[in-house]
């Protein structure tokens, strides 16, 4: 018999994934948590700011025998973040948990990049976490008694190279996972942050990199290994199961150890 230490403490319980969609049945970050999750009994709420992609990753779901619901939703505007949270207390009873995955990139100093596109950085990368979780929270705590939050930075957040609002944004999310987790740890909510490093997704190759783009971010890990979604995702998955119950206000970098060395990269954000 397993002991109960082995639990994961995750089935019968629901998630909202935001993110969750990607190109064709390509994995991204947000993808591989929702089909992790599904396949240790959760309930997902797949959201995402295009329906179609959203409902693909239901579809894979369904088809390993799992249950989820796709919403579309911009999680940069508040009342549609409350309309999601809605929706996942209508549709599936009760909310346990938050991973929140949507973000965007940007190149250039602060003299170079306009003061429009920082505030678009700031803004789907940060207030989208603080406007998620501002409507999540509540709703674990009335439905579930608790719950559990992953948001996700980049270790670009720690190691700055040339990326400098995308930067600010993820060493933002860092400190909003920080003190979101001193607030309500009383309320049973755990906060944790993942910093992935150079993983190959569907919004990577989206931006047409390049062959040598590619083996040059493999070449960063010190395993000499590309990461993937999976890597991601699997990552997600811990720090919102039990396995991680005493673990909260951390990030972990999944990242193959490239923040350990240099040089700086030139090619890609880290996502």
């Amino acid at each position: 018999m397993p002991e109960a230490a082995d639990d994961l403490g995750l089935a019968g319980k629901v998630a909202i994934v935001t993110g969750g969609g990607a190109a064709g049945d390509g994995i991204g970050n947000g993808r591989a948590a929702a089909i992790l999750l599904a396949r240790a009994g959760t309930r997902v709420l797949v959201v995402d700011r295009d329906p179609a992609l959203a409902e693909r990753t239901v579809a894979m779901i369904a088809a390993e025998g799992g249950t989820a619901a796709a919403c579309a939703a911009d999680v940069t505007d508040e009342a549609q973040c409350r309309a999601m949270v809605e929706t996942a207390l209508a549709r599936f009873g009760r909310l346990d948990f938050l991973d929140n995955n949507v973000g965007i990139g940007s190149r250039g100093s602060v003299v170079k990049l306009p003061p429009t596109d920082w505030r678009r950085v700031m803004q789907v990368n940060v207030e989208s976490m603080y406007l998620t979780a501002r409507h999540a929270i509540p709703a674990m705590i009335a439905s579930a008694g608790g719950g559990a939050i992953v948001n996700l930075s980049s270790i670009s957040a720690l190691r700055p190279r040339g990326l400098t609002a995308y930067t600010v944004s993820k060493g933002a999310v860092i400190a909003l996972t920080r003190a979101m987790a001193v607030d309500h740890g009383p309320d049973n909510i755990r906060v944790n942050c993942v910093a992935p490093g150079p993983v190959f997704t569907p919004m990577v190759y989206a931006h047409g990199m390049q062959p040598a783009a590619r083996e040059e971010r493999r070449r960063a890990s010190v395993l000499g290994r590309e990461g993937t979604g999976w890597d991601i995702g699997q990552a997600v998955r811990f720090l919102l199961s039990d396995h991680a119950r005493f673990i909260t206000g951390q990030t972990l970098l999944v990242d193959g150890g490239a923040s350990l060395v240099g040089p700086a990269r030139e090619s890609g954000a880290e996502r």
